[in-house]
């Protein structure tokens, strides 16, 4: 994506994730889209790794920017993968599209030593507000209108939270970002991004 001065501007969550994948591990990318967060990782951490993405501009786009790619659909879970196969899996933004959430949760934590995932913060402040309003929240990590959104299961850092406790997921590290910044305060109010790094309890 391109800033107003015409340089390429990366989404904040992949500084989050970066600073918590060790150099040369393997990286396994859910949902990759056009493959920029492996390409930023492999540039910034030396990861080598795969992404997984159905749609077909996605792939194809994938391979344009150098990334490995398998074409299949997540909701069908990860049985083609062996326990432990990757350092880190990583669901970006993609959680709260996912139908079956739960059995994508389990797979990560199965496949990989430790799970990455983000998603917005429905419980954000300016949510609420539109809420309160009487209308489904449009912003920045919630582009989408309520009759167009691929969004079908939105959560609060704290459902998430309480999510993670019922499964036995352990929660290692959380960062709550608004625009990039760290958010350390109210976080489940204040946090517009929500990125946690977690592992099977």
């Amino acid at each position: 994506m391109k800033n107003g001065n015409g340089t390429v501007s990366l989404r904040p969550d992949y500084a989050a994730i970066a600073g918590w994948v060790n150099v040369s591990s393997s990286v396994l990318d859910l949902g990759c889209g056009d493959g920029s967060l492996l390409r930023y990782l492999r540039v910034s951490r030396r990861v080598t790794g795969y992404g997984i993405e159905i749609e077909d501009d996605g792939v194809l786009a994938c391979v344009k920017n150098g990334v490995s790619v398998i074409q299949g659909d997540l909701e069908r879970g990860l049985s083609d993968f062996e326990d432990r196969s990757f350092d880190y899996v990583i669901l970006s933004l993609t959680l709260q599209a996912v139908k079956h959430s739960e059995r994508i949760i389990k797979d990560m934590v199965r496949v990989g030593r430790e799970g990455i995932v983000t998603f917005p913060n429905f419980g954000y402040w300016k949510n609420r507000l539109q809420v309160i309003g009487g209308h489904m929240p449009v912003s920045d990590n919630l582009p989408y209108e309520w009759h167009d959104t691929p969004n079908v299961h939105l959560c609060t850092i704290a459902d998430f939270e309480r999510f993670c406790a019922a499964r036995e997921v352990k929660i290692l590290e959380r960062k709550v970002l608004t625009r990039g910044v760290p958010v350390t305060v109210l976080p489940n109010l204040l946090g517009s991004l929500a990125v946690y790094r977690f592992q099977r309890a």
